[in-house]
């Protein structure tokens, strides 16, 4: 099994999807699960603490906005962990601020900077882009499965 970032970080499809094949995803969901412990004043952004941007500098420089490097103190341990990635290019989820958009231009970069497998595709728009999509993502995972085989013998 191996762990496999995901870009959207927050996309349910993908996570099932590498679920489904035997893999472990990494997402953002799984990182707010630690952070979030009460539904009221641990809700988002109230949850974010002093020392997430302190903890985002191992991420993003000093003179990079506090607000993504709090965000990268989320996005930074996936990008550590991962040893495979999908990311999903021109995707619209057309929302959130500059920061978000920042932090998901350094996340992408840094995934791609790692020296893993990384699977990058661009969004579906018809029917058959998805079928084609699908099979692509499960080429990608069932070829890191046969990985890991041939890396245990």
């Amino acid at each position: 099994m191996m762990k496999v970032a995901i870009f959207p970080p927050n996309s349910m499809i993908l996570a099932d999807m590498i679920v489904r094949s035997g893999h472990e995803p990494l997402v953002v969901q799984k990182q707010m699960q630690k952070k979030v412990t009460s539904p009221d004043l641990d809700a988002p952004p109230f949850n974010m603490t002093e020392n997430d941007p302190i903890d985002g500098l191992k991420y993003a420089a000093i003179e990079v906005p506090s607000g993504v490097r709090g965000r990268m103190s989320l996005f930074g341990p996936i990008i550590e962990e991962a040893e495979a990635a999908i990311i999903m290019n021109e995707a619209p989820y057309g929302f959130g601020c500059v920061g978000c958009a920042r932090s998901s231009e350094l996340t992408v970069f840094s995934l791609r900077r790692k020296d893993i497998p990384v699977l990058e595709l661009d969004y579906p728009t018809s029917r058959d882009d998805t079928i084609e999509m699908v099979h692509k993502i499960n080429t990608f995972l069932d070829m890191l499965k046969d990985k890991e085989d041939d890396a245990d013998d």
